[in-house]
């Protein structure tokens, strides 16, 4: 309860002071000429003067408020090594349980997680801190209490920047004298061009105090989860790596040190960095054996692509016809055979054979250089019409031993719906294609198909009575394509409706040039946020279940589901950063949730320097939870008033505050109403009593 003296003027200020002047100026006067009652007079001015003030008490009516003691655990993941997290939570319960019987003290218990949402820039036990408190004035604030391993990544600078005047306590989870090495990526490209070598920065920190020369290690060096090659590298000394982007997409690189037995953790033993591999535009040579009606969208398609290089050559007179016209009247440019079947063969990514018949513009043995150069990681697609089908088919070259399909010399000219075959409902090139849903699909007919029989590989578009349209191969490192039909163009004309063309022949020249996302056998990891897309691509019908591997080595056996024909899916929400891994026994995927080397595993010894500085400014303490057994010892805790200290030998003080809560204000005026008119009156007659004597 408290008591105070308030006025509420019945006139304005100035109006009351210039009265005050006023009436002073009559006393004086009075005073001065020695008037009798002067004095009672005197009283009476200043008696109405104090009726105009209009004084009154008032009565505060107050309840105490709690303290605030804010409890943080930190269950990053650096807490999750080496039983710390056990340690912490034990610690947190004991202290939740001592500072509930604490009277006059309200308790707020924040827990940071380990969640990638949450923890993206390591450890920020301050900001949760804050968060907490928001709702608190700060002279209600009666300390913090932070169970961490000392790692934490926002230390304010200094007391003032913590917004309140209490001490900050760290009790540490882990033990004094731990031993970690680890390996960080200090600069590392994000694009490189496909083919092009690399160079990685990197360090390995050994925080062993240096005992003679520096410690060595080997370093293990992997892409996309296969070894590439290993060295030997020294301590606390920065070195580069170069490495291959082998590939279109993300390359990750993994840096892997030996472990040792005496270290905390060989979680930050390993280092990524993820490169995107971009391609220089592909090369693609069109070899036309004679200008038809599917030429032009061939060209088109591939003329349209800003990614294709597009070498075109059209054989407009073959060999054989001999009619005396000048050779510089025939042809725009000589076909630089050698050149390119020869000499620059390896510089192109796909060559393609569009209706063309073996009539002596290429010697046999270039057949043979195409067949090695896709033996080598090549591609060739054979666009055919009637030319397979005949004596002078490209079969009957050298040619013929790494294409899928033979000719049986015969041409079926009916019209007939192209078909996804099984297999090519669950393709990559043609799972896709619109209309393909339908029967009959909602495309237009062909009217021509080349009867051949399947060697090898795999038919994804069927024509009549079930016979291969379109079968793809593999050829050691390269691939293979026959489209036996030459009517795709039919849909380019959009001939009764047409069909897709694009789409077809797009992923399909794609699927040559080996695109990741168009294997038809796969796994891959796509990170999304803080979730996981784990994705198998199969032309099987079934899926083995698929082992993720977390970045602290923990396991989760997923069993995915079949979202479409030939892809199966599952999304999957993190709780750790780092480097995650998926393998089903055939396939392995690898995807990065988060930094590519995060805060959180960058150092993981438990410290008390980083928060040293702020505990003494606060008047705070810093003590371990573990004695040298490894027994939990918990601080006992004791209110105090304030003070530059609060903390002793095994005690942590709280600062007790006064605030308190106005609940009512009770008002009593001092000369209104009766109690007034009765002070005025009774002056009055005093005054007039002494007048008359």
């Amino acid at each position: 309860m408290t008591w105070t003296l308030t006025f509420a003027p019945f006139v304005s200020p100035l109006v009351l002071a210039v009265l005050g002047l006023l009436i002073a100026a009559i006393c004086i006067l009075l005073i001065a000429s020695k008037i009798r009652g002067s004095l009672l007079r005197s009283l009476a001015l200043f008696a109405i003067l104090l009726a105009l003030a209009n004084p009154a008490l008032l009565r505060e009516e107050r309840e105490p408020l709690d303290s605030v003691v804010v409890l943080v655990e930190d269950l990053s993941q650096s807490q999750q090594l080496n039983g710390r997290n056990e340690t912490t939570k034990q610690a947190s319960k004991a202290l939740q349980e001592t500072l509930d019987k604490l009277s006059g003290f309200e308790v707020r218990k924040v827990t940071l997680s380990s969640s990638p949402a949450m923890a993206q820039d390591g450890t920020n036990l301050f900001k949760s801190l804050q968060t907490a408190l928001s709702d608190v004035a700060p002279e209600r604030v009666a300390g913090a209490i932070m169970i961490t391993d000392g790692q934490v990544h926002d230390v304010p600078p200094d007391g003032q920047a913590i917004g309140f005047d209490a001490p900050i306590h760290s009790l540490l989870a882990g033990k004094a004298g731990e031993y970690d090495r680890r390996l960080k990526v200090t600069t590392s490209p994000r694009f490189a061009l496909v083919g092009s070598r690399q160079v990685v920065s990197l360090e390995y920190v050994d925080t062993k105090p240096a005992q003679g020369p520096p410690e060595s290690a080997e370093l293990t060096i992997r892409r996309d989860g296969k070894k590439v090659s290993s060295r030997r590298i020294y301590a606390n000394t920065p070195f580069e790596i170069e490495v291959e982007i082998a590939h279109g997409g993300n390359n990750i690189f993994e840096f892997i040190i030996e472990a040792d037995e005496s270290e905390i953790t060989h979680v930050n033993n390993r280092a990524t960095a993820t490169i995107d591999g971009v391609r220089e535009n592909l090369r693609v040579l069109l070899v036309s054996g004679s200008p038809h009606a599917g030429e032009r969208t061939w060209r088109n398609l591939l003329k349209s692509d800003a990614s294709v290089d597009l070498v075109h050559f059209t054989i407009l007179r073959p060999p054989e016809k001999q009619d005396g016209t000048p050779i510089n009247q025939l042809s725009l440019i000589a076909f630089p055979t050698r050149e390119l079947f020869s000499e620059k063969i390896e510089e192109f990514d796909l060559i393609i054979f569009d209706r063309y018949e073996r009539r002596g513009v290429l010697p046999l043995i270039y057949f043979d250089n195409i067949a090695r150069y896709v033996a080598d990681g090549g591609a060739v697609l054979v666009a055919s019409g009637p030319d397979y089908a005949k004596s002078t088919s490209l079969f009957q070259t050298p040619l013929g031993r790494i294409l899928p399909a033979e000719p049986t010399g015969n041409i079926l000219e009916a019209p007939y719906h192209p078909s996804l075959s099984k297999a090519g409902q669950r393709h990559p090139v043609t799972r896709n294609l619109q209309g393909a849903d339908q029967t009959p699909p909602a495309w237009s007919r062909w009217f021509r198909l080349i009867d051949t029989k399947q060697l090898s590989g795999q038919a994804i578009l069927n024509g009549p009575q079930g016979e291969p349209l379109l079968v793809l191969d593999r050829v050691k490192e390269g691939r293979v394509a026959t489209l036996l039909s030459d009517h795709v163009w039919l849909w380019a004309r959009g001939y009764e409706g047409g069909g897709p063309h694009g789409p077809l022949l797009r992923q399909l020249a794609h699927w040559l040039m080996q695109e990741p996302d168009l294997e038809e056998e796969g796994l891959r990891l796509e990170v999304r946020g803080s979730n996981i897309d784990l994705e198998r691509q199969t032309l099987a019908t079934q899926v083995d279940p698929v082992i993720l591997t977390g970045p602290t080595g923990q396991q989760e056996i997923i069993e995915l589901e079949e979202t479409e024909p030939g892809l199966w899916k599952k999304t999957l929400e993190t709780k750790e950063m780092g480097l995650y891994s998926a393998t089903d026994g055939l396939y392995t995927a690898l995807a990065n949730v988060g930094p590519a080397n995060p805060k959180e595993f960058i150092e993981v010894v438990s410290t008390p320097d980083k928060l040293q500085g702020l505990a003494e400014e606060t008047g705070g303490k810093i003590s371990r939870l573990l004695d040298a057994d490894g027994t939990l010892q918990l601080p006992a805790i004791t209110p105090m008033r304030q003070s530059n200290q609060y903390h002793g030998s095994n005690w942590i003080g709280l600062r007790q505050t006064e605030a308190t809560l106005l609940t009512g204000i009770n008002r009593y005026p001092l000369l209104i109403g009766l109690v007034g008119l009765g002070v005025l009156l009774g002056l009055l007659s005093l005054t007039w009593y002494r007048e008359g004597r």
